[in-house]
């Protein structure tokens, strides 16, 4: 059997389940030339069927338990997975990942790139102490580090106080074919029989049901708006698809609230695409973000964009262009600006049309693939001159010259 020779990337992530994240990875792993790379994934807790995606069947995944096990034995056990799987690269990403990079180099690992994705909803702004500490300590281990937005780059520059030329940043990317504008046949196809109505609007947003999404701000904002009583408002349908720990608080609110019957909670679904192709109009309500993959995955479907001014939000909505921001938690603000797309439908069509045009032209998903293939290939690279250089210095033993005798 011919030996091995493509690099292999562990990559480690506290789960392998429904986010923009692990959707991002496993976008990278499915495009990234096959003949170039190998992949493993580790998950610092574990994995769903969400691992499905992954449509390499060379791509083991990995579950670890911290929870159960310990961060101890978690640790332990990284060190192992890397003395096995020996990788040229350990990437890690956020503060759960950080774990690996000890494991990582005691086990002989030569490179660590470490990511930065988003905020927790216990540091929305990263000013806490003890995450930007525990990045400080660990970044003696790092190679590399890579940011997906702006504001995340600049806190690990500025609050952690890593130099500027050891940071990259490589925005998502989105798949602008996959995810296009709908034929007017393929539109509601996907909803529930009766749930959207002949002239109505359809507002969704996509993502986990957690506290950092804050949809609960989305559901008092559409209550408003339909307790306003006028003719547009009465059309509006609401579709919030994904599945966490608040599913039903959510659902309770929105029973609370009165408006049970207009929306429609479909859950964690493998058919995101057909979803937003539904959809007139896209909201992300979070309280932190980096940069959101199914923000993305809006404006290429060709949606006009409600976002709050956070995070990378703000890198990707061009505001009266493709779309509004607004603040977090602001619900009459939000309410506002329901109100005025549900009564121009030319707005809609126009931010729309500007949101799959900045897509294609700026976030698309070759762009990504070549900036990670870009770093990627430099740290193998090294690896490889290293291992020239190493044997270039060793003893010639073969046999030379006879002695004089």
């Amino acid at each position: 059997m011919k030996p091995e020779t493509r690099p292999l990337i562990l990559h480690v992530i506290h789960q392998l389940a429904t986010g923009g994240l692990e959707n991002g990875l496993v976008n990278l792993i499915n495009h990234l030339p096959e003949y170039r790379f190998r992949h493993a994934i580790a998950c610092v807790e574990d994995f769903s069927d969400f691992r499905l995606r992954l449509t390499r069947s060379d791509t083991p995944v990995f579950a670890l338990h911290r929870s159960r096990v310990g961060v101890w034995r978690l640790r332990h056990g990284l060190f192992r997975l890397c003395r096995q799987l020996q990788p040229t690269i350990v990437h890690s990403r956020n503060q759960s990942g950080l774990d690996a990079l000890l494991p990582a180099k005691l086990a002989g690992v030569p490179h660590c790139l470490h990511g930065e994705h988003g905020w927790d909803v216990d540091d929305l702004a990263g000013q806490r102490f003890k995450p930007a500490l525990l990045r400080r300590l660990h970044a003696p281990l790092v190679d590399r580090y890579i940011t997906v937005s702006a504001e995340l780059r600049d806190y690990l520059v500025n609050r952690v106080g890593i130099a500027s030329g050891r940071v990259t940043q490589i925005v998502n990317g989105v798949d602008t074919v996959r995810y296009a504008p709908a034929t007017h046949a393929e539109r509601w196809q996907s909803l529930p029989a009766g749930f959207a109505v002949p002239g109505c609007v359809l507002i969704g947003t996509v993502g986990r049901l957690q506290a950092v999404k804050d949809q609960a701000t989305l559901l008092r904002a559409f209550a408003r708006l339909v307790g306003e009583g006028d003719t547009s408002a009465s059309r509006a349908r609401l579709v919030i698809v994904g599945d966490g720990p608040l599913r039903e608080s959510l659902r309770s609110l929105a029973a609370e609230l009165g408006v049970s019957s207009l929306t429609w909670f479909p859950g964690a679904v493998s058919n995101v695409r057909e979803l937003l192709q539904s959809l007139d109009l896209f909201v992300l309500p979070s309280l932190a973000e980096g940069i959101s993959n199914t923000l993305l995955e809006a404006m290429a479907t060709g949606l006009p964009l409600l976002a709050t001014a956070t995070g990378g939000n703000v890198e990707l909505v061009a505001d009266h262009l493709s779309g509004r921001l607004f603040q977090p938690r602001d619900v009459a603000g939000l309410s506002d600006l329901l109100r005025q797309y549900l009564a121009d439908p030319r707005l809609r069509r126009r931010h729309g049309s500007a949101a799959r045009e900045i897509a294609v032209a700026r976030f698309s998903l070759a762009t990504m693939l070549a900036n990670y293939q870009s770093v990627y290939e430099e740290f193998c690279d090294r690896r490889q001159q290293a291992a020239v250089t190493l044997a270039s210095r060793r003893p010639n033993c073969g046999a030379g010259p006879a002695d004089g005798g």
